[in-house]
């Protein structure tokens, strides 16, 4: 296939492309800031940021698959995040497209996140990946501008750009709120989540993100595109929480409760934005990335959640 590095190696989608993608290419070296596989592959070790040397690391590399970032975290704490996140989202992209241009590489593969789009689409048609960006939040306005920066770098250098971006990533071992529901669900726990079954979102297994990434290695049609990612099966929230249930072997007791009690209990508490991911929909359109690569998600949700429920990550 190709000589591929890969940053973010030892991530959740990182770690699960290293695993495919040691079965078929010829050579995988990672770029990473600690030596998590010690002995098996050729690691790299530096910070994603604007400043550091990634020459050797780049040395007749193909194919840069790009996962590092500074993810996206609820109640950041620092003092300026969107300064934080642009450090290593845009800055530290940037520094790293540029030197890979300068190395000859000839494809930059970077893993966004549906957030350029928009935190919903309540109310409105699935987001789609010719809308005109619209993040909301520090993380999202950093990958908007990495992809914006991305996209010139290769007009000018002709280095092939790709973009995907995600929305909701699970699987086994996923973490954060994905995880944590499951495991109430599992514990057989009542829930109030009968009647939110008008919303839908978007969610892409991590193994269904894994093979459309493999086939933009090196399908010709993925040069400088934006592709959206998912399932391509959405579901309301009663319906996810009837599925972690299912495969689980759990009976599903689901409670019902208004949809009404729990935005104004939302907004009582200032949590509206916990609510709105809860009730509200986040709907992506992948007909791009199907008719463009002639692709499918082989893997189904069902499949995806009875991984995910397999060993859940404790946060």
């Amino acid at each position: 296939m190709s000589n591929i590095l890969i940053t973010g190696a030892s991530g959740f989608v990182g770690n699960s492309l290293l695993n495919e993608l040691d079965k078929g290419v010829d050579s995988i070296r990672l770029l990473s800031r600690r030596d998590s596989f010690a002995g098996k592959y050729d690691i790299f070790q530096a910070e994603l940021n604007a400043n550091s040397d990634y020459a050797d690391a780049l040395e007749c590399v193909n194919v840069v698959i790009h996962c590092a970032a500074r993810v996206h975290v609820m109640n950041d704490k620092v003092a300026d995040p969107l300064t934080e996140f642009r450090a290593v989202n845009t800055e530290g992209t940037i520094n790293l497209a540029k030197q890979a241009a300068e190395a000859g590489v000839k494809r930059f593969i970077f893993v966004s996140s549906i957030k350029v789009n928009g935190e919903s689409t309540s109310n409105r048609k699935p987001y789609t990946a010719f809308d005109t960006p619209t993040p909301e939040d520090p993380y999202g306005i950093s990958k908007a501008e990495a992809e914006q920066q991305l996209l010139e770098l290769g007009k000018e250098t002709g280095m092939e750009m790709v973009i995907i971006r995600p929305p909701l990533v699970y699987g086994e071992g996923v973490k954060a709120n994905f995880a944590s529901l499951m495991r109430l669900v599992g514990k057989g726990f009542p829930l109030p989540f009968r009647f939110i079954n008008g919303n839908k979102r978007s969610l892409v297994s991590v193994y269904n993100l894994v093979d459309l990434i493999k086939v933009c290695i090196e399908h010709p049609k993925a040069a400088n595109q934006v592709f959206l990612a998912s399932d391509d099966h959405d579901l309301s929230t009663a319906e996810m929480v009837a599925l972690m249930a299912k495969v689980q072997g759990k009976v599903n007791i689901a409670l019902p409760v208004p949809v009404w009690c729990f935005k104004f209990v939302g907004k009582l508490l200032g949590k509206q934005a916990v609510i709105d991911r809860l009730v509200g929909s986040l709907q992506v359109d992948i007909s791009h990335t199907k008719n463009t690569l002639g692709w499918q998600p082989p893997y189904t949700v069902e499949h995806g959640f009875k991984l995910a429920a397999k060993q859940p990550a404790k946060n």
